[in-house]
C-alpha cells in the first residue's frame, strides 16, 4: 500500500492534463467564430441593379458571406498531445519527477496550441480583403487552424 502513494501526483497531473486539453478545446471552439459578409454593388433609385463599378446590370449583384470555425484538425492535435504525452510517461520517463515533466509539457503544449490557433485564425480571418472581391476569385484560407465556409448569392432586395 505504501508503494501506491508515489504514483498520486502522476495520476492528479494526468487529470489536469485531461482537464485542461478539454478546456482548451471548448475555449477554441468557442473564441473560433466570426463572419463577415459583402455585396459590391447595389440597387439604383429606380429599382435597378447596378454592379460594383456603378453600371446598370439586369442581374442582381451577388454577395459573398465568410463564415469562420473552429478546424477539425485543431481537435485531433490536441487529443495526439494528450496521448503523446501519456506515451512519453508510460515509455521513457524512469521516475515520477520525469514523468511529470512530460505531463507539464504536454500540458503547455495543448495551451500553446489552442491558443495560438485562436489567434492565427481570428486575425487571418481579419486580414481576408473580403471588399476587393469582385464576384470572382479565390480566398487563401487560415488552414489548418480554422475553416472557413464560402457562400455566394444572389441580392435580395425587399
Amino acid at each position: 500500500m505504501a508503494d501506491a502513494l508515489p504514483v498520486r501526483p502522476v495520476v492528479a497531473r494526468i487529470r489536469r492534463l485531461i482537464v485542461l486539453a478539454m478546456f482548451a478545446a471548448l475555449g477554441y471552439s468557442a473564441f473560433t467564430v466570426a463572419s463577415k459578409g459583402y455585396c459590391p454593388g447595389g440597387v439604383n433609385a429606380d429599382g435597378t441593379f447596378i454592379d460594383a463599378a456603378g453600371n446598370v446590370t439586369e442581374l442582381s449583384p451577388s454577395c459573398i458571406n465568410l463564415t469562420l470555425q473552429p478546424s477539425v484538425f485543431i481537435y485531433i492535435g490536441i487529443f495526439a498531445i494528450v496521448i503523446g504525452a501519456l506515451t512519453f510517461v508510460l515509455r521513457r520517463a524512469s521516475d515520477v519527477p520525469a514523468a511529470l515533466r512530460y505531463l507539464n509539457r504536454g500540458a503547455l503544449t495543448v495551451v500553446v496550441l489552442a491558443v495560438a490557433s485562436v489567434a492565427i485564425s481570428q486575425i487571418w480571418f481579419a486580414m481576408i480583403p473580403i471588399t476587393d472581391w469582385n464576384g470572382a476569385g479565390t480566398f487563401f484560407y487560415p488552414f489548418p487552424f480554422g475553416s472557413v465556409d464560402l457562400t455566394i448569392t444572389p441580392m435580395q432586395t425587399q
